[in-house]
């Protein structure tokens, strides 16, 4: 589903009034108006038309996915099967981060060193245990689940199994801009941790969303990816992050979710194609 802000139709007052036995107007309303479209709202509802078509056609051809993108420059989202739920699989390890920080700071103190490994593992090598030990310390289920509402996740429904957490990529996206919007409950010194976590992810976990930036740009990460005898042994496999530039013309957050991949290398290049056209039409 799209968000379609404006339209290209153009609205004219109509006139009132009657004639005298003359056929003079003895009254008149208002002169014609036009209400007018800002043509770059116009050009960017046309985009979103366009990305919807190509997804559209590209869907019944692959395995399930969804795509969702917010444009902070802009303020543009877009969301395809945006609300559909997924697995997590290890892209939950991002708001097991963003709550072991929150945790941190409601105890007024900075990450323990233990902590700064453990999450460090978590998110630079997708690291299980060091996760399991971070979701445990949150209070598990219960404690994620908390820290999430106060991250506005409403989509999310957390599991003990965490990689089994349930998601959206609206609510993704929801939690890519907690990382930067200065009105997040992240304080400046979390949010630039996490940055720094998510910029600098492992040579093996740098797929997905960093596949569209361009040169100078820069891109955090995180990906996800698990098969199981539930799911056929299929995969799901998903990626999230951001995009921007130094000159601040691109700031883009990204979460492409899929699953039913026949394989781990066929789910990256999924996500990864999905990712490439949303930046292909949405000329971000």
């Amino acid at each position: 589903m799209v968000v379609a802000a404006g339209g290209g139709t153009l609205i004219y007052q109509g006139l009132s009034g009657s004639e005298d036995s003359a056929g003079s107007p003895a009254s008149r309303g208002p002169s014609p108006t036009r209400s007018t479209v800002d043509p770059a709202v116009a050009l960017r509802a046309q985009r979103r038309k366009q990305l919807t078509a190509a997804l559209t056609k590209l869907a019944p051809t692959v395995p399930e996915f969804s795509v969702a993108v917010l444009d902070r420059k802009t303020g543009e989202r877009f969301e395809f099967k945006g609300t559909e739920k997924f697995d997590t699989a290890s892209v939950v390890k991002a708001s097991i981060l963003a709550c072991t920080l929150l945790q941190a700071q409601d105890d007024d103190r900075k990450l323990t060193a233990s902590q700064r490994q453990l999450t460090a593992k978590s998110i630079q090598n997708s690291d299980n245990d060091a996760t399991t030990a971070l979701f445990t310390a949150l209070g598990k289920v219960s404690g994620l689940t908390a820290c999430n509402k106060r991250l506005g996740l409403t989509q999310t429904v957390v599991n003990s199994a965490w990689g089994l957490t349930r998601t959206t990529a609206d609510d993704q996206v929801r939690l890519l801009s907690e990382f930067v919007d200065p009105k997040s409950p992240l304080s400046v010194n979390s949010r630039q941790y996490a940055f720094q976590l998510m910029t600098t992810v492992a040579e093996d976990q740098d797929w997905g969303v960093p596949v569209v930036a361009k040169a100078g740009e820069t891109a955090t990460v995180k990906n996800g990816w698990d098969t199981r005898q539930a799911d056929g042994g299929l995969w799901a496999v998903n990626t999230i992050g951001r995009v921007t530039s130094a000159d601040k013309k691109t700031d883009v957050s990204i979460a492409v979710l899929s699953h039913n991949n026949q394989t781990y290398e066929d789910g990256i290049a999924l996500v990864e194609k999905v990712a490439t056209l949303t930046r292909q039409y949405l000329k971000y």
